[in-house]
């Protein structure tokens, strides 16, 4: 299918609901094969379904991003099959837990950071020289307000998202010579099931939805998208300056 993406190879993380769900459908129907990773198998195959009523084509990776061992085999299968990838969605996250600092638990802190930082980190290692190799490399790392506004009790979501969002900063600067694109994404508050845990009271009607948010986030894999290093807010739909250290 004819489209702004046509022959290019697309990577999306938490693939199978919410703003990846959504952001996989948009990129293959811009022309995109859609490498979909997601641990449900369920959300996956519905995403297939979607992709393929539309003309698009997916490969579906059934795969939990705690596996780190897994992330390596899925980067070196594209290698093997594709020889480069030419867009990076590293959407996958979780919440953990809102909580005073002095009261998060060990194991939920060991599995959030390890999901949300150390996994992310983990995707941009095993993809880095196969966005390299494009000639029009694009990578957005979903990231979030509350790494700046750190709120209390989100102390241990702020953290790991402030991390991302160093780690994109840092691999801006080292492929900054490059044709590659580096940025994050701040989606704002957004109808989705990672919001509805946060926020039980809220009317979700009141949100934008999933899809509205992956289409503004869509034209950052474009080939004509010259800003890296930044972080581009959806609510804004354009990008926070940040300001360089003297």
């Amino acid at each position: 299918m004819a489209g702004a993406l046509e022959g290019r190879v697309a990577l999306v993380t938490g693939a199978s609901r919410g703003i990846g769900y959504h952001l996989a459908l948009r990129l293959a129907s811009e022309g995109a094969h859609v490498i979909a990773v997601a641990r449900t198998v369920g959300g996956l195959e519905e995403l297939d379904d979607a992709i393929k009523a539309q003309g698009g084509a997916a490969t579906l990776v059934p795969l939990d991003l705690l596996d780190m061992d897994g992330i390596d085999r899925l980067g070196g299968a594209i290698d093997e099959r594709w020889g480069k990838l030419d867009i990076l969605i590293a959407n996958a996250g979780m919440l953990g837990v809102l909580s005073p600092i002095g009261h998060i638990q060990a194991k939920v802190y060991d599995k959030t950071m390890r999901l949300n930082v150390d996994s992310t980190w983990r995707v941009i290692r095993a993809t880095d020289l196969l966005l390299r190799r494009s000639d029009a490399g694009r990578a957005v790392v979903m990231s979030s307000g509350a790494a700046h506004s750190a709120k209390a009790y989100w102390g241990l979501y702020a953290a790991s998202k402030a991390a991302c969002e160093a780690f994109v900063k840092s691999w801006a600067n080292e492929t900054r010579s490059l044709p590659l694109r580096v940025n994050s994404v701040n989606p704002g508050a957004t109808r989705t099931a990672m919001r509805a845990l946060a926020m039980p009271g809220e009317d979700p009607q009141t949100l934008p939805s999933p899809a509205e948010v992956a289409e503004k986030i869509l034209p950052l894999t474009f080939a004509g998208l010259a800003e890296t290093g930044r972080l581009f807010d959806v609510r804004q739909n354009r990008f926070l300056t940040y300001r360089d250290p003297e």
